[in-house]
C-alpha cells in the first residue's frame, strides 16, 4: 500500500501521474474543519512536498461545499477545537488549525484551490492560503467571523489581502458579505470561473499545464513571489541571483533548452 492509499480522517487522497488531489470529506458538514481533518492534512501536505512524483497539489470538498469553515456545532457546545477557557483556546489554535496555514505556506509544490460550492469563514481563507483558486459558478465566498463576533483565528487577514488588496480584504472582513463567482472573478480573488459541470477539467487542465514545467524553478519562484512582501529591491535581487545560479545548472534547464531548439515538449525531470 502507498501512502496515498492509506485511510486518512476525513480526507479523500486521489493521485493522477503527477497531481494530486485532496478532497475535503466531511460533506454532511459542509465540510467543515475538524481536528482529525487538521492532522490528516498536516501529513498528507508534508509527504507530497517531498514526493518528487508530485507537481501540483489540487483542494478540494466532497459533495456540494468546499468548506464551511469552522465547525459552527463544536463553538456552540465549546467542544474539540473551541474547548476550555481563553488560554487554552489561544494554545489550541496554535497547535492546531493554525498547523494548516503553515502547512500550506511551507510548501514548494504548486497548490489550486478547486472551489465547488461555498468557501465560508476559514472555508474562505483556506482558500486564499492556496497559490490559485478555480471556481465553479455556484460557488462563494465569505469572511463570515465578525457575524460570530470572532477573529479570523486561522490567518486570514495576513492571506486574503495579498490576494485581493487591503481595501478589499477589509470591506470582506468588516462587512462579512457573501461575493458568487462573478464578483470573485472581478476583484481577484479567484483566476477562473467556470460552469461546476466543467470545474474539474478545466482546474486538472491548468494543473497540468504547470506540472509540465520545471518544478525545482517553480519552487523557488514561489518562495521568491511570497518573500518579496519582507525585503527590499536588493535583497529580492541577491535571492533571484542566487536561485537562478541553481537553476540554470540543472538537468531541467538543460532539457528545457534543448527542447526549444529541437521544437517539441520538455520533459522535465525536477532535477
Amino acid at each position: 500500500m502507498s501512502f496515498y492509499q492509506r485511510p486518512f480522517a476525513d480526507l479523500l487522497i486521489t493521485t493522477n501521474k503527477h497531481l494530486l488531489t485532496i478532497t475535503l470529506n466531511r460533506p454532511e458538514q459542509s465540510n467543515a474543519i475538524s481536528l482529525p481533518m487538521i492532522d490528516s492534512l498536516k501529513q498528507v501536505l508534508s509527504y507530497a512536498d517531498t514526493d518528487n512524483e508530485i507537481r501540483v497539489i489540487i483542494l478540494t470538498g466532497a459533495g456540494k461545499s468546499f468548506c464551511a469553515g469552522g465547525d459552527v456545532k463544536a463553538m456552540e457546545e465549546q467542544s474539540g477545537m473551541f474547548a476550555g477557557e481563553s488560554n487554552e483556546l489561544r494554545n489550541r489554535y496554535i497547535q492546531g488549525i493554525q498547523e494548516i496555514p503553515r502547512s500550506i505556506e511551507a510548501l514548494q509544490t504548486p497548490i489550486i484551490a478547486m472551489v465547488n460550492g461555498p468557501a465560508i469563514g476559514a472555508g474562505c481563507d483556506l482558500s486564499v492560503m492556496c497559490d490559485l483558486r478555480v471556481a465553479g459558478k455556484s460557488a462563494k465566498f465569505a469572511e463570515t467571523f465578525s457575524k460570530l463576533s470572532l477573529v479570523p483565528g486561522d490567518g486570514g487577514t495576513f492571506f486574503l489581502q495579498r490576494v485581493v488588496g487591503y481595501s478589499k480584504a477589509m470591506e470582506m472582513f468588516l462587512t462579512g458579505d457573501s461575493y458568487n463567482g462573478e464578483q470573485a472573478l472581478a476583484m481577484g480573488l479567484i483566476n477562473k470561473l467556470c460552469d461546476d459541470n466543467n470545474l474539474e477539467n478545466e482546474t486538472f487542465e491548468l494543473a497540468t499545464k504547470i506540472s509540465q514545467n520545471g518544478p525545482i524553478a517553480q519552487a523557488m519562484t514561489k518562495q521568491a513571489l511570497k518573500a518579496y512582501k519582507f525585503s527590499d529591491l536588493s535583497s529580492q535581487l541577491n535571492m533571484l541571483a542566487t536561485f537562478q545560479g541553481i537553476a540554470q545548472r540543472t538537468h531541467d534547464h538543460q532539457e528545457g533548452l534543448a527542447a526549444l531548439k529541437e521544437r517539441r515538449s520538455p520533459q522535465f525531470k525536477g532535477n
